[in-house]
C-alpha cells in the first residue's frame, strides 16, 4: 500500500521518535508499505514520521544511485531503533532533497562516515561503520527520527533565501507525484 508522504510543516516531522519493540503492531506489513512509498515516489529513502509515525524506523535502497556511484551499497536495508555512535570530524558537503521538502535542493555538510547501532527487519542487532553517499543517506533519514530536516543544516541566509518555498509546501502548495499530507 503507498502512504501518504508528510511535507514540511507537518508536526511529526518536528517530533522525537520512540523506540519500537518485535511486538510493533503490523511492522512487517509497515516496511513493505514503506518501501513500496518510497519506490512509488522514487526516493532512496523514508524515515517513519514522513508516513506520520513518530517511531525510530527508516528505510533505505542505493540501487537507483549505483550506476553514478559505484561505491553505493545497493539493496533494501530497514534500520530499526538506530543510534550514530561515532561520526568523523571530516565533513563533506553535497546537495540534498528531500520526499518530505519536494522542489528544494540545498548543499549540506555532514560527517563523511558514521558507525551506527540499528536493528534490522530480523531484530537481528548490527553495528555498522558506513561511508560515502550511503552514510550521508543514513544520517539524512535519521534526521528525520530527532525531529530534523536537511534544511536545518543550512545557513541562515540560504533558509530566508527558500522561505517562501517553504512556507508554501507547509500550506499544501506543493506539486508532487506522489500522495501527500
Amino acid at each position: 500500500m503507498i502512504l501518504p508522504i508528510y511535507l514540511y510543516g507537518q508536526p511529526v516531522l518536528r517530533k522525537e521518535t520512540e523506540d519500537i519493540d518485535k511486538n510493533y503492531p503490523g511492522l512487517n506489513q509497515l516496511i513493505e508499505n514503506m518501501f513500496h512509498t518510497m519506490d512509488h515516489a522514487e526516493g532512496i529513502g523514508l524515515a517513519a514520521p514522513q508516513v506520520g509515525l513518530p517511531i525510530r524506523l527508516f528505510v533505505v535502497d542505493g540501487t537507483l544511485l549505483k550506476e553514478d556511484m559505484p561505491d553505493m551499497i545497493e539493496g533494501r536495508h530497514v534500520f530499526i531503533n538506530p543510534e550514530i555512535v561515532e561520526e568523523s570530524d571530516e565533513k563533506v558537503s553535497y546537495e540534498e532533497g528531500c520526499l518530505s521538502v519536494p522542489g528544494v535542493h540545498e548543499k549540506v555538510s555532514r560527517p563523511a562516515e558514521i558507525t551506527i547501532t540499528y536493528f534490522d527487519e530480523n531484530w537481528e542487532k548490527h553495528t555498522d561503520h558506513f561511508t560515502g553517499f550511503f552514510a550521508r543517506m543514513l544520517q539524512h533519514e535519521y534526521d528525520h527520527l530527532e525531529g530534523h530536516v536537511f534544511t536545518d543544516h543550512i545557513s541562515s541566509i540560504r533558509r530566508q533565501m527558500i522561505s517562501l518555498k517553504l512556507n508554501k509546501i507547509s500550506k499544501g502548495k506543493a506539486s508532487c507525484a506522489y500522495k501527500t499530507k
